[in-house]
């Protein structure tokens, strides 16, 4: 079972990923669309033969207009930088514990002794706040529960090397946030 919870959740990562991906090409090409509606183009005269001078002003005017062009915004720079405020602001931080993955993780190895916060071997030592800081070695913190789940202790088995990291400080953090609630 971790082996499909891990697969699920990964899955369900990826796709959310793949949405804000769509999400962003939409909104570039929508914007991109859109300038070349709203920007229209007005041809350039040619100049008068044999009038040097009107030849004159306007490749000055030309290279003008062109230094502007190239200063402007490109609208496909808006687009992709209009892209990224979304892919960033809708996405999760990549450093953040996923809470749903710790509690999955959790209920797929954890409530077989400690189910709703208690302890089915050793019935002081519960999950819950008052009891992890006097019980658990460094108090409670997110840290403690990490080496607590990753090495094991007394009747409690260690789990780093059947969860990987993340899977551990995800479990840890959800620990933790329901220890004062159960």
């Amino acid at each position: 079972p971790i082996c499909c919870t891990t697969f699920h959740n990964l899955s369900r990562r990826v796709l959310a990923m793949s949405r804000t991906a769509c999400l962003s090409v939409a909104v570039a090409l929508g914007l991109y669309g859109a300038s070349c509606f709203v920007t229209p183009m007005t041809p350039r005269s040619a100049p008068e033969a044999g009038s040097v001078a009107a030849a004159q002003l306007q490749q000055q005017g030309a290279f003008a207009e062109a230094q502007s062009q190239s200063s402007a915004w490109s609208p496909l720079a808006i687009g992709a930088a209009l892209g990224l405020l979304i892919a960033v602001a809708g996405g999760k931080p990549a450093l953040a514990a996923d809470l749903e993955n710790g509690e999955s993780v959790f209920n797929g190895n954890c409530t077989s002794c400690h189910a709703g916060g208690n302890n089915t071997i050793v019935a002081e030592k519960k999950l819950k706040k008052e009891a992890l800081e006097k019980y658990l070695t460094g108090g409670y913190s997110v840290a403690s529960i990490i080496t607590q789940v990753t090495n094991g202790k007394n009747s409690m088995p260690a789990f780093g090397e059947k969860l990987g990291p993340d899977d551990i400080d995800d479990v840890a953090n959800y620990v933790y946030g329901q220890a004062s609630k159960w």
